[in-house]
């Protein structure tokens, strides 16, 4: 199996490849509130959002000097969070409350260098709480509190394909079933959708 694309999702009247984490941490609380939105598969994990920001800002200090070990280039501090192809999970999950209110983008990986994106099976914060805690029930150490690079998650979805896509996992249906990916660069991110926006309207700026 090939996947060539990532899939990003936002919240519909947004905009696309912003984080959170960029934010102090007052304005990112309040952003996390606004946000919230109860009974979606996206939106429900800001319930508790002083929680969620502790863990997300561990994970993010993991996955930065995970991916610089193997050789990455982050020019940035805090990751875009996107999905390896378009989420089955999501999909699956997907609620009237996430329909109502999620937009998704998709950007070929062909504009992004090696060193510029990293990614994780599943979800980073998920990741990172099994390989820190090692659930017997769930833990497996080829793919847990690891990090991965563009060729080391090419490979292992030639192998075993996509989760819920042929590969097969032991995870419950709370944990996200999909493979994350992490760029580091917004800049192309920007680029691209400029590209997109470009082509919508003609080809006039």
């Amino acid at each position: 199996m090939v996947v060539d694309y990532l899939t990003h999702y936002y919240r519909r009247g947004t905009d696309p490849f912003r984080t959170l984490s960029a934010l102090a941490d007052r304005a990112a609380l309040q952003l996390m509130a606004a946000l919230y939105v109860e009974g979606s598969v996206i939106w429900e994990r800001f319930k508790d959002p002083a929680q969620y920001l502790q863990e997300r800002r561990q994970t993010e200090q993991w996955l930065r000097q995970a991916f610089l070990a193997k050789g990455g280039n982050p020019q940035e501090t805090h990751p875009i969070y996107m999905v390896l192809g378009r989420s089955q999970w999501v999909l699956r999950m997907a609620d009237a409350a996430t329909l109502a209110t999620t937009e998704e983008i998709r950007v070929p990986l062909s504009v992004l260098r090696e060193d510029e994106v990293s990614f994780t099976y599943p979800d980073s914060m998920i990741s990172h709480w099994l390989g820190m805690d090692r659930p017997p029930d769930y833990y497996q150490p080829d793919f847990h509190g690891q990090v991965f690079t563009l060729s080391e998650i090419r490979s292992l979805v030639a192998m075993k394909g996509l989760p819920d896509e042929g590969w097969e996992t032991n995870l419950p249906d709370f944990m996200a079933h999909y493979i994350e990916a992490q760029v580091w660069n917004r800049q192309p991110l920007l680029a691209y959708k400029q590209y997109i926006q470009s082509i919508k309207n003609g080809g006039l700026e």
